[in-house]
């Protein structure tokens, strides 16, 4: 783990660092965080039918309802009724929080065929760009993988650059869930990748802590989210540099987690911008979220630990290849991030990255990166490598004990 000088010196260069990046940034892509986001149209038209519609008689619930009561009005349904609306309404029930999750599989596939469906048309359309008509093609191949047997996802919708969560696992049964909480640039089209970047997607990073669970403790119940449903900065510029979407995002995080069944422990890895909003959610968060683990972190927008006002153990892993320890770790006026999660006087479990090479290298299979973060989401406590000699980052840990015994 890489030390680090908190001399007055290096203070001074670091905030004028961060002056000559605010400049740099607002020359190059402006002020983006305040233009207004591209309109779902496809969910919003979804939505606005959802509305008007009825079952047996009677009105459909508000989709704002909370999770217990509308997971009280599918109950009340016949099966043959939740499977009416799932294919009526796809983006609707597909991306409710409190409806089944074999029901909303079910929907996210059926609007996934339909987006399909959409791109396919519009590879052909001759009012489009070439560009244009080359994104259909792009976007069409992603539906088409997304489509492959045996994929399962708790929320999708294709508006925009589109948002998805794809689950591993048994999510119902789970013991324990995991969820990748990604950074910037996660879109449908980066959700994953082929070759040498895998690992480096949503997608991947999650599958690859899938196995590496299954492995650490072969017989406890795991499942684990690749959770790209929000909206991320594009690049590194400004929206990266403030916190907007961290907050958006963080609202979303927690109603999906507030409606995850059973009572499963939850633990959160949290990678890059997406540790931001980690740690933006942090004290929204239900007490079953036992641990966020954060890796390359530009900060969670807190001075430390205590203001995350959260009851889950916060780790946190920085490789020494990472580029981003050479961000400003400070916040002035809503811009930047706060404090550095491995700076010791931050409060959080440091954690060894060990092999992880650079910024995207924390989910590579054999890694000791990932075997540490297995071993958190499992709750292999004592199996977790910490960034020193001392065990500081293992005493005390909320439910250890229980870990054990189990």
């Amino acid at each position: 783990m890489t030390s680090f000088d908190s001399s007055p010196t290096l203070t001074a260069w670091r905030a004028l660092l961060a002056v000559a990046v605010v400049f740099v940034m607002l020359a190059t892509t402006g002020w983006t965080a305040v233009r207004h986001q591209r309109s779902d149209e496809p969910r919003d038209i979804a939505l606005s039918s959802w509305a008007r519609g009825r079952i047996a008689g009677h009105p459909l619930p508000d989709v704002d309802a909370s999770p217990y009561r509308l997971a009280q009005f599918f109950a009340s349904l016949t099966a043959a009724q939740r499977t009416a609306l799932a294919d009526k309404y796809p983006l609707v029930v597909g991306n409710l929080n409190g409806a089944p999750v074999t029901l909303r599989y079910r929907a996210n596939r059926r609007a996934l065929v339909q987006a399909q469906a959409v791109e396919q048309q519009r590879m052909h359309d001759v009012r489009l760009s070439p560009d244009g008509r080359g994104d259909a093609l792009r976007r069409m191949e992603r539906f088409r993988s997304m489509l492959a047997h045996g994929r399962h996802f708790l929320a999708f919708d294709p508006s925009g650059k589109g948002h998805a969560a794809e689950v591993f696992g048994d999510l119902d049964k789970a013991e324990r869930v995991s969820l990748v909480v990604p950074g910037v640039d996660t879109s449908l089209l980066t959700l994953e990748r082929s070759g040498l970047k895998v690992n480096a997607a949503p997608v991947g990073m999650a599958k690859s802590l899938y196995a590496a669970e299954r492995a650490a403790r072969p017989g406890t119940r795991t499942a684990v989210i690749a959770w790209a449903d929000y909206t991320a900065p594009a690049g590194i510029g400004m929206d990266a540099a403030l916190g907007n979407l961290a907050e958006r995002g963080a609202v979303r995080l927690t109603a999906l987690v507030d409606a995850l069944p059973g009572t499963s422990k939850i633990s959160l890895f949290c990678h890059s911008y997406g540790s931001v909003l980690c740690g933006v959610a942090a004290n929204e968060l239900p007490s079953r979220v036992s641990d966020i683990a954060v890796a390359g972190s530009p900060g969670m927008r807190a001075k430390n630990v205590a203001q995350l006002r959260t009851t889950a153990d916060v780790w946190a892993m920085r490789d020494r290849d990472d580029w981003i320890q050479d961000v400003p770790n400070m916040e002035v006026g809503g811009l930047g991030h706060g404090a550095d999660p491995v700076d010791r006087g931050f409060g959080a479990r440091i954690v060894s990255a060990g092999d992880a090479i650079g910024h995207s290298g924390y989910f590579e299979p054999g890694t000791e990166s990932l075997v540490n973060f297995a071993a958190i989401g499992v709750g292999a406590y004592d199996s977790v490598t910490c960034a020193s000699a001392d065990s500081a980052c293992r005493d005390g840990i909320s439910g250890a004990e229980d870990v054990r015994r189990a």
